[in-house]
């Protein structure tokens, strides 16, 4: 078979060719790549030089080139626009790749030429890239079973064979549990309260799926979002509540709790075989905070703070509701409705005031631009760059002087083959070989509200902050200057890879930076000083209820992974355990986090919610710099291009840090920013 993923890819700056890759090309064109990736490991081995760190580290990071290209296209697409043979597809993919994967870091041979050069890793005169790539190629053998005798090296890989399978079933089962509910209203009267763009997205939701003349709502942000903030009728706030809170939670086909069960009982065996205390214990030894007791002493610290503000803003709120005649049980179906109507009469400022001043177009143009005053970089549609879906678009990224440093893709809008939220990825990493700069294809994709006949896609303002944050991830990645690629762009400890998104989020709400694209999207005028002034005096609104909410998750997080799993008896009586310390409403018999919290179960966030929360404790105290610099000052933003956004990896991120700023991270700028003290 002519397998154009095993091919040089003839597109502009060598762009996955997708209009030539069919769902039949992948597993052949796997097994393929994993066989050409032994040969290269085999050579390794068997070279009868003594083992260096050219001809073994550096030889092993540039083997399996093929396996990263098939994987990366795969798991991509599998994310952003899967379908059913994908997903069949998927139950046989991963379970190879773990395989392949077990198959180097299990390797005997292999891990004694490394271990050869670790050993006398100070007598090598390595620069601090080549010593961090040696650290961790070292630490991936070792935290991957090297150390293990065979017994427990064959443990290990039918460990990381379930856990490969259970996670793409626990993926699966949320996106199928998402993807079946539709909450159909037929009479006009149930759609009061609701802005009319949303109206209009709800008729057009039901008209694509074959309902004309109706309204319908989705679980997706998008739907599911606006509905429980903005419409009157309560009955039906309450319906669609709950179908969010029991997605993969029914005891049906696609039912989620025995699956968190097993994966975290398979993690934290995985982890003693490792010699580790818990699961959590084997993360965070390869993050900036180290270890568990560290993580749950940021947790409580936060909570000290942040629990009576939190506990102040769900009474403002309640009293709020009562001074307006609501008289049942306050419920979380109530809070985002009610506290949308205080923030109206406080600040006389609400996502639907804005949103007009958010298309989607401008918001895209805005980031172009701020990425242009910052770093000097531009950006420019390139039609022939072959798509996955027709919603995607590509870009070519330039330098000042236009040097090709970057291909930025973008994918906007929700669909059935897509999961929900929003993340930045990458089709090909940037990394250095042969004298060449390969520099990176990365894609950010969201879930914003599609246009609809008589209306562009109008962004709320949480999501213009979330656009600019997934463009922070892709800023680390186009921007990266490192030789090896397991250590460029977003390579990062994943407490500190939220350091470039979050610090962009700061612009959204200065004006300098607004008027560079909020123009009202029919009259073409900037969006008004006063509302820029209200945005402002606003966005620490009930700032202790969302900090209690991020606290939640990170609290629930690690108390998965840090109990023994034979204690947990009971998915839901658990997690009422582990989150009644940050609980500030009542809970909802039938509903689960835990059974959708796809970030832990599903992504890389095992272990690691917290790091959001520690992360805006890097970025408020980044962001003070700018602030007392200027939001667009080139000095400083040069400063954190050159010691945050292009070192990714290669050096410890305190250090990184601490070159940037001149001092380690305090909590302090972030405490004052959310006014928390």
């Amino acid at each position: 078979m002519n397998n154009p993923l095993l091919q040089k890819f003839e597109t502009p700056f060598e762009t996955v060719p997708f209009d030539l890759i069919k769902e039949e090309h992948f597993l052949p064109a796997l097994q393929k790549a994993i066989e050409l990736g032994k040969e290269e490991i085999t050579k390794i081995k068997t070279n009868p030089e003594n083992p260096n760190f050219y001809n073994v580290c550096e030889a092993m990071e540039n083997a399996g080139h093929y396996v990263d290209v098939v994987a990366g296209v795969f798991f991509n697409l599998h994310g952003s626009n899967t379908n059913e043979k994908l997903q069949a597809i998927a139950k046989e993919f991963s379970p190879i790749l773990t395989e392949y994967s077990n198959d180097i870091t299990l390797d005997v041979e292999l891990f004694s030429k490394v271990k050869a050069v670790y050993d006398r890793k100070d007598s090598l005169n390595l620069n601090q890239e080549e010593k961090m790539l040696l650290e961790k190629q070292y630490k991936n053998f070792a935290r991957n079973g090297a150390l293990l005798n065979d017994s427990q090296k064959d443990e290990m890989r039918k460990i990381d064979k379930e856990l490969s399978s259970l996670k793409l079933q626990f993926g699966d089962n949320v996106l199928k549990e998402t993807n079946d509910y539709l909450m159909l209203i037929e009479k006009k009267e149930d759609l009061s309260g609701l802005p009319e763009g949303v109206v209009e997205a709800a008729a057009h939701v039901a008209k694509e799926k074959g309902h004309e003349g109706k309204w319908a709502f989705t679980l997706d942000y998008t739907s599911y979002v606006p509905f429980v903030t903005y419409a009157d009728n309560r009955k039906l706030r309450e319906e669609i509540s709950r179908a969010f809170g029991s997605k993969a939670f029914k005891n049906n086909d696609h039912d989620n709790q025995n699956i968190v069960k097993k994966i975290v009982e398979f993690r934290d065996q995985r982890a003693k075989l490792l010699g580790y205390a818990t699961h959590a214990h084997f993360v965070l030894e390869e993050r900036m905070a180290g270890n568990p007791d560290t993580v749950n002493s940021f947790i409580n610290n936060m909570l000290d703070h942040a629990k009576p503000f939190g506990n102040k803003d769900v009474e403002e709120v309640k009293d709020f509701a009562q001074r307006n005649g609501f008289t049942e049980e306050f419920m979380g179906w109530d809070f985002s409705y009610w506290s949308e109507k205080l923030k109206m009469e406080k600040y006389s400022i609400d996502d639907e005031v804005l949103r007009p001043y958010f298309k989607l177009e401008n918001c895209v143009e805005g980031i172009f631009k701020v990425a242009n005053l910052l770093y000097g970089i531009n950006f420019r549609e390139r039609k022939d760059i072959p798509t996955y879906h027709e919603d995607v678009k590509a870009y070519e990224v330039t330098d000042e002087s236009g040097l090709h440093l970057s291909v930025f893709y973008t994918d906007f809008y929700p669909r059935a083959g897509k999961r929900a939220g929003a993340w930045m990825s990458g089709f090909r990493d940037q990394h250095m070989s042969e004298g060449k700069d390969h520099r990176p294809h990365v894609i950010i994709v969201c879930n914003f509200p599609k246009p609809t006949s008589n209306k562009p896609s109008l962004l709320s303002f949480r999501e213009v902050t979330t656009l600019f944050h997934e463009f922070g991830h892709a800023l680390h990645g186009m921007l990266s200057k490192c030789k090896y690629q397991s250590l460029s762009g977003t390579s990062v400890y994943w407490d500190f890879v939220e350091l470039p998104s979050q610090i962009m989020e700061n612009w959204v709400t200065e004006k300098e930076c607004l008027d560079l694209f909020a123009v009202h999207y029919e009259t073409g005028k900037k969006i008004p000083p006063e509302l820029i002034e209200k945005l402002k005096k606003s966005s620490n609104f009930q700032e202790g209820y969302g900090t209690l909410r991020q606290l939640t998750f990170a609290s629930l997080d690690m108390a998965w992974h840090t109990t023994t799993p034979s204690e947990i008896k009971e998915v839901s009586e658990f997690e009422k355990m582990a989150t009644e310390k940050t609980r500030l409403l009542p809970r909802v018999e039938g509903t689960s986090m835990s059974c959708s919290f796809s970030h832990i179960f599903q992504g890389g966030y095992s272990s690691g919610y917290y790091s959001y929360k520690w992360a805006e404790v890097l970025d408020a105290d980044a962001f003070e710099l700018f602030k007392q610099k200027g939001i667009f000052n080139k000095e400083v933003a040069k400063k954190f291009r050159d010691n945050v956004l292009s070192r990714g990896g290669s050096e410890h991120p305190m250090t990184l840090f601490k070159k940037f700023r001149g001092h380690e991270p305090s909590p302090e700028a972030l405490l004052k920013r959310a006014g928390l003290v």
